[in-house]
């Protein structure tokens, strides 16, 4: 019933967000007018942006090993995006990968969940620095061509931002009871108080997950939201859109965050819906904003999924020599 349930809601999901799909399958034949060094560029930035993931994991795991990090979570994003239950299957896949390859359960768990909490974290404190640059009137030059330096920025500001967390209590729980404040004030409830107090017991999670390696990771963590960006910005820019970096920014978290609720898997449809029209918003033109979506997402959505299945097969096949290399 609960199965049923769900793919009944997922059906309607996507027939609402079906005219900005077909949208983007229309706008398919523009990206022949995109120069194909901006499709490097792109991917480039998002191949950046797993790396630093990778490191973040490689971080918390406690090793040097670099295949079995990759490996495990290119199969557990491509689950997430062709999977119901989208990021909880994709943590499956991930989690299952890890522990097949001898690391212990308990602390998989753990890895996963930190590690989740830091990246959430991390595109959830953009709109913490956006909106105050927006409402001061900061002026940045030429603004578009000024996406990937502002990038730059609001990285070293996260990283700075993340370790104030981190390492003062005082900003901690300032920072949990403002945020418990406005979530309670949009819930209309009046018990801010035990919200606080879990996002600074999430926080201690995090500060001792990785005592010791704080600046790297955080560093790591920020990369990873930071480069994922700039691949927007790049794929505005192959368009020749001119929009305020400050509001680019702003419409990158509110998409990644409908990408959070799990109703389609990674958000199919809804992402691509809310980054339209909040690019729109932000100064490109309809036109622009649907191409420029749409090489995003070719980027960061639809190619992990073949590289997913490589990944996995290369993991298999792995340990199937293994196996018969064994005595």
């Amino acid at each position: 019933m609960t199965r049923g349930a769900g793919l009944l809601v997922t059906a309607i999901a996507l027939y609402v967000v079906a005219p900005s799909l077909l949208a983007l399958l229309d706008a398919v034949p523009s990206l022949g007018d995109v120069a194909p060094v901006w499709f490097l560029v792109v991917a480039g930035a998002e191949i950046a942006s797993f790396a630093s993931l990778w490191a973040l994991l490689r971080i918390a795991l406690r090793t040097k090993a670099w295949f079995i990090v990759v490996v495990s979570q290119l199969s557990g994003n491509a689950a997430s995006r062709v999977l119901p239950g989208g990021p909880a299957a994709g943590s499956v896949v991930q989690g299952g990968l890890l522990v097949r390859s001898g690391y212990p359960v308990a602390a998989v768990g753990a890895v996963l969940s930190t590690t989740g909490l830091m990246t959430t974290g991390m595109l959830f404190a953009l709109p913490v620095l956006a909106i105050p640059a927006m409402l001061a009137g900061l002026a940045v030059p030429g603004p578009l061509e000024a996406g990937l330096l502002v990038s730059l920025v609001i990285a070293a500001l996260l990283v700075g931002l993340g370790a104030a967390v981190l390492w003062s209590d005082r900003v901690a729980h300032r920072l949990a009871a403002s945020a418990a404040w406005v979530v309670t004030k949009f819930a209309r409830s009046r018990r801010p108080a035990p919200l606080a107090r879990r996002l600074v017991t999430e926080r201690d999670r995090i500060r001792e997950a990785f005592a010791g390696h704080w600046v790297p990771a955080l560093t790591a963590a920020a990369g990873n939201r930071m480069f994922d960006v700039a691949a927007l910005v790049a794929s505005l820019l192959a368009v020749g859109a001119d929009a305020n970096p400050f509001l680019v920014l702003l419409a990158y978290s509110v998409s990644l965050a409908l990408a959070l609720v799990p109703i389609t898997p990674g958000g199919l449809g809804f992402v691509e819906a809310g980054l339209t029209s909040l690019l729109v918003l932000a100064g490109a033109s309809t036109q622009e904003a649907v191409v420029a979506t749409l090489l995003y997402r070719l980027a960061s959505f639809w190619l992990p999924i073949p590289l997913g299945l490589v990944a996995w097969g290369g993991w298999r096949a792995r340990r199937r020599t293994a196996g018969m290399m064994a005595p």
